[in-house]
């Protein structure tokens, strides 16, 4: 698929999205095979300049290597990262200092961080870097986020199977970034809704990887305009583009969590524009 045969993924504009069969707009949005045993992989998208990322260190660390898509000399020389490790406990080595990140737990990397290195405690049990990043201006500094870090925002209601736990990593009142947006959604049993009601922002471009997906479950994922909608089935540790014209919310067979990352004109989270249910075609 295109995360493997394709430098930088371009998503279509809303016309063009109309005219897409399933097989193109898998082929468009989704980005698979992100999580490979001693591989760092990373996809650069153009919406927004973001880029969506796995790596799983087992027989050695990983570092995280320049790429041409940077046009600079090192990977973060203009741009910033952020990691969540949704595996085993590992670490990651900034420019010679180690830092420990647990399950669920996010590290910031800022611009000008020229040796990153990614390293899992057991090989057995190996950490599971999710990688996102975006164009940078200004250095701030790397910063790890804990799950006691995080003051959890309840949303939604078991009544119309959408209760979840929003949990901010990377924001304007928290670890401070550039462009870069992040956190992690997690849904209870029995709901299986996530953004709903959904949302558009025109100023903003949004990945989503979702994750905790045992056996055989899946999210139908949403995506395009309010009124002309489709949607693309995603598996365990696979992600979707979301350009800033485009809806993003899904439907699972199960509870489940996703990892979103945003880029764009501001750092507001809440800065979108609602689409209510009765708009949804």
């Amino acid at each position: 698929m295109f995360a493997e045969q394709t430098p930088v993924a371009f998503p279509p504009s809303p016309q063009e999205f109309l005219k897409l069969t399933p097989t193109q707009v898998r082929e468009q949005f989704l980005v698979e095979r992100l999580f490979v045993p001693d591989a760092l992989k990373m996809q650069f998208t153009n919406c927004d300049r973001l880029a969506v990322g796995g790596a799983v260190p087992v027989s050695a660390p990983l570092p995280l290597k320049n790429s041409k898509e940077t046009g600079c000399d090192f990977f973060l020389a203009r741009r910033e990262l952020g990691t969540l490790n949704i595996g085993g406990a590992g670490w990651v080595e900034v420019d010679g200092n180690r830092y420990e990140v647990g399950v669920r737990e996010c590290l910031y990397v800022g611009k000008d961080s020229r040796d990153v290195l990614f390293g899992s405690n057991d090989p057995a049990k190996p950490a599971r870097f999710a990688l996102f990043s975006a164009p940078a201006h200004k250095t701030f500094p790397t910063a790890l986020v804990t799950e006691a870090d995080i003051k959890p925002v309840h949303l939604g209601a078991s009544g119309t199977s959408n209760d979840r736990i929003i949990r901010k990593c990377i924001f304007a009142d928290g670890v401070q970034s550039c462009n870069l947006v992040m956190g992690y959604t997690s849904l209870a049993e029995g709901s299986v809704w996530n953004s709903f009601p959904t949302h558009t922002h025109t100023r903003r471009s949004e990945i989503y990887l979702y994750f905790d997906l045992p056996g055989d479950r899946l999210v139908a994922h949403f995506a395009g305009q309010p009124d002309a909608t489709r949607h693309i089935f995603v598996r365990d540790e696979e992600a979707v583009l979301s350009p800033p014209w485009s809806v993003h919310f899904g439907c699972g067979t199960g509870n489940y969590r996703f990892i979103w990352a945003m880029a764009g004109e501001n750092l507001t989270y809440d800065d979108m524009d609602p689409a209510p249910p009765t708009s949804l075609r």
